[in-house]
């Protein structure tokens, strides 16, 4: 049994009152003749009123057709508008797109994108959190997140790298001439470390092992921060070592603020993701910060 729903006939009533006739509509809709005028039949029977005279010259509303036309008109309209808005969203970045981002990674590298995309496209809202917790896009409603790290499989997610984050050791020339450097893993027994503690996670180091393959390091820590910058901080007023993101220090070590140690086993490269929503259609707001990000941050790191 065919499922009639309250749509059906007015498409092909509006269309006849357009044009005239059941013959031009037929073929304007693609549908015979017959089935036109079953369909506005079957219209009036559930109105209950008549809608059109039929006449072998020409179709005339009737004053129930004409109440009635007036307010398919302003449904179909409507309906064009929804429509049309939703073409909007799908194929023009504006609109509001709530994203995660780490807190110094986010601040010092992604937001400088971030913004360089709002200025190319001024009818985005941004609303920026950040967080060095594992968030959950779906349920806390974020359309995009930055995470650092070796990620879950998830089929409800969809994962594009952005790069890689390289790790040191490093240590001010000041705690180096009190203290000196370790020169092997066992020497970070006795020296100052001071670590970024992200929630939920061990404070680990990453190390590499004698086989060439990396792995997570437990250290004992004098000092523990929430935030990374602090962490960088701290280290560079002479107060221990740490292990820190090398685009983090790179100049600091090229200026001679910092030091590295233990070199040939310190460091490791971490990867850099965008997450966001797996969806059929990618709406366009979403698409033009991940293609900004992607063009300003896709080099290693």
């Amino acid at each position: 049994m065919e499922m009639v729903t309250d749509f059906d006939g007015i498409p092909e009533f509006v269309a006849v009152t357009r044009l005239g006739s059941f013959t031009a509509v037929a073929a304007e809709l693609g549908m015979t003749k017959s089935a036109v005028g079953r369909a506005v039949s079957r219209l009036e029977r559930r109105l209950g009123s008549k809608l059109l005279h039929r006449t072998t010259r020409r179709l005339v509303l009737t004053p129930a057709g004409e109440v009635w036309l007036e307010h398919c008109i302003a449904a179909l309209a409507e309906l064009d508008r929804g429509q049309s808005a939703l073409i909007l969203a799908r194929d023009t970045p504006g609109g509001e797109v709530r994203i995660d981002l780490p807190t110094a990674f986010g601040r010092l590298l992604v937001m400088p994108a971030l913004l360089d995309v709002a200025k190319l496209y001024p009818a985005l809202q941004l609303k920026v959190s950040f967080t060095d917790r594992e968030v959950d896009l779906l349920s806390e409603n974020i359309d995009l997140a930055v995470r650092i790290g070796n990620l879950d499989d998830s089929a409800d997610l969809v994962a594009r790298q952005l790069g890689v984050q390289d790790v040191v050791i490093v240590g001010a020339p000041s705690y180096a001439a009190k203290r000196g450097l370790p020169r092997t893993l066992a020497d970070l027994k006795v020296h100052d470390c001071i670590v970024g503690r992200r929630q939920g996670n061990r404070i680990v180091w990453l190390l590499r092992q004698p086989d060439g393959s990396m792995a997570r390091h437990v250290v004992f820590a004098k000092h523990e921060f929430q935030d990374f910058e602090t962490v960088h901080t701290v280290v560079r007023a002479g107060h221990g070592l740490a292990q820190l993101p090398l685009w983090m220090v790179q100049d600091d070590i090229r200026e001679g603020k910092l030091l590295t140690a233990l070199d040939g086993i310190s460091g490791g490269k971490v990867p850099i993701n965008i997450l966001w929503p797996r969806t059929t259609v990618l709406p366009a707001k979403i698409r033009v910060v991940v293609e900004g990000l992607v063009r300003r941050l896709g080099t290693p790191r």
